[in-house]
């Protein structure tokens, strides 16, 4: 298959060519093309994604060297890039997906076991973002990938952003494309260690001294990261990209990735605030939604929690078609947004000029969840919550008693993989 014209770079550069065979175009993306190569010097399949936008770039190579190590996050190799070049960063290859399991469900559902077990997997990779001060922010079914022994891996770091670096003082930090033309160092676990120290003292943490810490981190992050030009174009369903997966490239499969339609990015950038154009709509946290630039890792844990509905439900909690019918369709399930159900929402940029009707009687998550059990739907309900401080954090989700209880998270090896996406069949 001919790669794309935007794309040619990769089979022109020898820095790469000497070192990969490059197999085969994968997918596609508005900011990516990701194809499938061999290393050359042990055979190794890995998957060459080369990202057009510097900043996407640079955020996804930047929050991968920090997690290097994690076993739940996808693994970087390496990366290459030039000033006059695409960067390509060199993944782990990996399957399928999240979202296919949930595709090859069928009628009879997820056994118990296997779900916590996928669970379980999924809040290790984001608690390991979460201690290291990285908030996602486009978590959902297709970036949760899973190797052909079944773990899963978070990935796509190209919306993820560094609150501000738990090993460095931010005034002294430099950003890491000022040195992207050094090669990633794969077998340099020094801080793996550190790593360990600082998630003991995090367990040590209460609930409401940790997001004590996330606020002062927010407010580190509006003084010193001035570099949050999010765009209004999405990569869609083709997040999977990272390690040469992707969802459905149908026209229906578009309708859960439209980016939020604000236009305050340059103006966010300028005043060095976070931005809330970012996300899939399905599982935008309510503080998005209603333009919120001040939010810190609550947002992902929100997302979190659609997530988790969906696999119990093997159907999106909130498919909304638009922004408006999103908000819509999350008041209808949890109720009014006011001050009553969330202290201080009335602040958010656009409370003032989105109104709905009031709703007498919300139908409540157990509606969306008729045939769950009721610890699983507590479990939901501990992430999908107006007050973002409410929401559980994941080091309180990994010791919740839901997965100490029968059934038990069954093994790795235990879990069902699919054998293939249907996005590669495609």
């Amino acid at each position: 298959m001919d790669p794309p014209t935007t794309s040619w770079s990769i089979h022109t550069r020898p820095e790469i060519t000497t070192k990969y065979e490059i197999l085969n175009h994968i997918s596609s993306g508005s900011y990516a093309d990701v194809y499938r190569g061999r290393r050359i010097s042990d055979g190794t399949t890995v998957a060459l994604k080369e990202v057009h936008d510097h900043q996407s770039a640079s955020r996804e190579i930047d929050a991968l060297k920090i997690l290097r190590g994690s076993e739940n996050v996808v693994f970087m190799h390496e990366f290459f890039w030039r000033e006059d070049e695409d960067a390509v960063i060199v993944l782990e290859f990996l399957r399928t997906d999240l979202a296919a399991v949930i595709r090859g469900a069928g009628n009879e559902g997820i056994d118990g076991g296997e779900v916590k077990g996928l669970l379980m997997q999924m809040v290790s990779g984001v608690h390991a973002c979460h201690r290291n001060r990285i908030v996602h922010r486009d978590l959902k079914p297709e970036n949760f990938l899973i190797s052909d022994n079944g773990v899963v891996k978070l990935a796509d770091f190209g919306q993820a952003r560094i609150l501000m670096e738990s090993r460095f003082d931010a005034s002294n930090h430099e950003s890491s494309s000022q040195h992207l033309h050094d090669a990633f160092p794969v077998s340099d676990n020094s801080n793996q260690t550190e790593f360990e120290n600082q998630e003991e003292e995090e367990e040590k943490m209460s609930h409401d001294e940790y997001f004590r810490v996330l606020d002062e981190l927010k407010i580190k992050s509006h003084t010193y990261d001035t570099d949050d030009k999010d765009t209004n174009t999405h990569d869609g369903n083709n997040s999977c990209l990272a390690t040469c997966t992707s969802s459905d490239n149908d026209n229906d499969a578009w309708k859960n990735s439209l980016p939020y339609e604000g236009d305050e990015e340059g103006e966010n950038e300028e005043h060095g605030f976070l931005t809330s154009c970012v996300g899939t709509r399905w599982f935008r946290a309510p503080e998005l939604l209603y333009g919120s630039t001040n939010y810190g890792l609550e947002v992902d844990l929100w997302s979190l929690g659609c997530v988790f509905a969906e696999l119990l439900t093997l159907k999106p909690l909130f498919p909304g078609t638009g922004d408006i019918d999103q908000i819509s369709r999350i008041i209808s399930v949890l109720g009014n947004l006011d001050e009553e159900a969330w202290n201080g929402c009335s602040k958010l940029p656009d409370y003032g000029t989105i109104s709905f009707t009031k709703v007498e009687n919300p139908i409540g998550l157990e509606t969306c969840m008729p045939n769950c059990l009721h610890d699983e739907v507590s479990l939901v309900k501990k992430l999908v919550c107006y007050d973002p401080a409410r929401r559980v954090t994941a080091m309180e989700l990994l010791h919740d008693k839901y997965f100490s209880e029968e059934p038990l998270p069954v093994s790795v090896t235990q879990l069902r993989v699919p054998p293939i996406a249907r996005s590669e069949q495609d």
